[in-house]
C-alpha cells in the first residue's frame, strides 16, 4: 500500500469563472416562449386532422387516407405531449419532496 501523502489532489476542469450557465444569457427566448411553442406544436397536428375530416365530410377532396393519417399525426402529437406533462408534474413532485 502506499502512504496518503501521495495522493494528488485532483485538479478541476475548468475554473469557475469560465463556466457560463443558462442564468447568464439566455440564448433561446424566456421559458415562455418555449413552452408556447411547445404547446403550439402539439395544437396544429390536431387542427389539421380537423380540417382534413372537415374537407374529408364536405366531400373537397381528401381522401380516407390522408384523414387517418392526419388523426394518428394529431394523437401521437397529443400524447407525446401529455407523456412530457406527467415527467414534469414527476420531477416538480420529486423536487418538492426534497428537504433544504
Amino acid at each position: 500500500m502506499s502512504p496518503i501523502s501521495s495522493i494528488t489532489p485532483v485538479t478541476p476542469v475548468a475554473s469557475p469563472e469560465k463556466i457560463t450557465g443558462a442564468a447568464s444569457s439566455p440564448q433561446g427566448g424566456s421559458f415562455a416562449s418555449t413552452l408556447d411553442g411547445a404547446i403550439q406544436g402539439i395544437e396544429q397536428p390536431g387542427r389539421d386532422a380537423n380540417q382534413a375530416i372537415q374537407n374529408f365530410l364536405s366531400g373537397e377532396g381528401t381522401e380516407l387516407h390522408t384523414v387517418a393519417l392526419a388523426t394518428q399525426r394529431a394523437e401521437l402529437a397529443f400524447n407525446l405531449g401529455l407523456q412530457v406533462r406527467n415527467k414534469i408534474v414527476s420531477a416538480y413532485q420529486e423536487v418538492m419532496k426534497m428537504q433544504l
